[in-house]
């Protein structure tokens, strides 16, 4: 099963009067979006400036792991377990293990772009944890040359990216123009971001901000006219845990 989220049907949101926007392919069950959380994924926020840089200040989390993903530009992040502020460039990752506790601060650039994508890793353990945090540079993550396909592993076999929600995988993915055959594993859910180009994937239509969750799925075929770049989540149907939203939401 396919199901395509257009960026329009997303929820919506913006910082500092609408200096950062936001599109939500998962936004918060109070967002009102039609994605709601499901498996170990409660947030993700497609977020970018709409001029120059800007702050969103000091703010409290607990439980979950916020992941940054910098697609273009930089951000700065500031956090009370490092108490200092570190630069990370297009490409990089940040993961933060919220734990007991900690709060955080970040700037996102001039023309730049991230994605902050909350993991639920069992929150009524992960509230007894000491809070941990970890930067990786995009130098970090092993690249897959397959033809006219390159896989870039962010989480998974041979990336250093380490997260206590279980069955996590992160993968961004380039298709030169063709068709490609695209492997799944039915056991899992594929939750799919487009980040630039458009294709059609077994047929139905995507573009540049459209999401997409494929579930009891083993393959799929894409056509591209041009290049396609995604950036693909696999994450379990059911965890082994009740989740946070199956729990409060």
């Amino acid at each position: 099963m396919i199901t395509i989220i257009n960026k329009e049907f997303q929820a919506t949101g913006n910082f500092n009067n609408g200096e950062i926007l936001e599109n939500k392919p998962i936004g918060f069950p109070r967002d009102n979006g039609v994605t709601k959380p499901y498996s170990n994924l409660f947030y993700w926020a497609h977020a970018w400036t709409s001029g120059s840089s800007s702050t969103i200040g000091l703010h409290p989390h607990q439980g979950f792991e916020i992941c940054s993903f910098v697609l273009k530009g930089f951000i700065n992040h500031f956090d009370t377990k490092l108490n200092s502020w570190i630069k990370l460039k297009e490409g990089d990752v940040q993961v933060i293990r919220s734990g007991k506790g900690i709060s955080h601060s970040e700037e996102i650039g001039e023309k730049s772009e991230i994605f902050q994508i909350w993991f639920d890793p069992d929150i009524s353990k992960a509230l007894n944890s000491e809070a941990t945090y970890d930067d990786y540079q995009l130098s970090d993550f092993p690249i897959i040359e397959s033809g006219n396909c390159f896989k870039k592993i962010i989480k998974g076999d041979d990336s250093p990216v380490e997260l206590f929600s279980e069955n996590v995988n992160v993968y961004e993915y380039v298709f030169k123009n063709g068709v490609f055959e695209h492997n799944l594993n039915i056991n899992l859910i594929s939750s799919i971001f487009v980040l630039e180009g458009e294709a059609l994937i077994n047929n139905k239509l995507v573009t540049k901000g459209d999401f997409i969750i494929i579930e009891n799925e083993e393959l799929i075929k894409i056509d591209s006219a041009d290049q396609l770049n995604i950036f693909e989540i696999t994450s379990p149907k059911t965890p082994t845990y009740p989740t946070y939203f199956q729990r409060f939401g």
